[in-house]
Protein backbone atom coordinates (compact mmCIF):
# COMPACT_ATOMS: atom_id res chain seq x y z
CA UNK A 1 0.00 0.00 0.00
CA UNK A 2 1.14 3.69 -0.58
CA UNK A 3 -0.11 5.94 2.03
CA UNK A 4 -0.14 9.48 2.13
CA UNK A 5 -1.41 12.54 4.25
CA UNK A 6 -2.74 15.98 3.32
CA UNK A 7 -0.08 18.65 1.94
CA UNK A 8 -2.29 20.79 4.87
CA UNK A 9 -0.89 18.47 7.57
CA UNK A 10 1.87 19.26 9.83
CA UNK A 11 4.54 17.54 11.26
CA UNK A 12 3.27 17.01 14.75
CA UNK A 13 1.80 13.15 13.57
CA UNK A 14 -1.86 14.05 14.04
CA UNK A 15 -2.98 13.20 10.37
CA UNK A 16 -5.06 10.42 8.61
CA UNK A 17 -3.09 8.80 5.75
CA UNK A 18 -5.29 7.18 2.96
CA UNK A 19 -4.09 4.61 0.44
CA UNK A 20 -6.17 4.22 -2.61
CA UNK A 21 -6.70 1.09 -4.61
CA UNK A 22 -9.20 -0.19 -6.89
CA UNK A 23 -11.39 -1.63 -4.83
CA UNK A 24 -11.07 0.39 -1.61
CA UNK A 25 -10.13 3.12 0.59
CA UNK A 26 -8.34 2.23 3.49
CA UNK A 27 -7.85 5.22 5.93
CA UNK A 28 -4.87 4.93 9.26
CA UNK A 29 -3.35 6.94 12.31
CA UNK A 30 -0.47 8.57 11.15
CA UNK A 31 1.11 8.05 14.97
CA UNK A 32 0.34 4.42 14.38
CA UNK A 33 1.37 3.25 11.18
CA UNK A 34 1.08 -0.72 12.96
CA UNK A 35 -2.57 -0.26 14.27
CA UNK A 36 -6.04 -0.30 12.91
CA UNK A 37 -6.93 -0.01 9.54
CA UNK A 38 -10.50 0.92 8.26
CA UNK A 39 -11.10 0.15 4.75
CA UNK A 40 -14.07 1.66 2.46
CA UNK A 41 -15.45 0.91 -0.85
CA UNK A 42 -15.02 3.81 -2.76
CA UNK A 43 -19.20 4.84 -2.29
CA UNK A 44 -18.75 3.94 1.16
CA UNK A 45 -15.82 6.48 1.19
CA UNK A 46 -17.47 9.45 -0.78
CA UNK A 47 -20.44 9.31 1.71
CA UNK A 48 -18.15 9.11 4.93
CA UNK A 49 -16.33 12.34 3.49
CA UNK A 50 -19.79 13.70 2.63
CA UNK A 51 -20.55 13.02 6.16
CA UNK A 52 -17.14 14.64 7.45
CA UNK A 53 -17.53 18.06 5.51
CA UNK A 54 -21.36 18.50 6.73
CA UNK A 55 -21.92 17.45 9.96
CA UNK A 56 -22.09 21.16 12.67
CA UNK A 57 -19.51 21.28 14.73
Amino acid sequence: MRWRKSSFSGNNGECVEVSVSPHQVAARDSKNATGPILTFNHPAWATFLTTLTTVTR
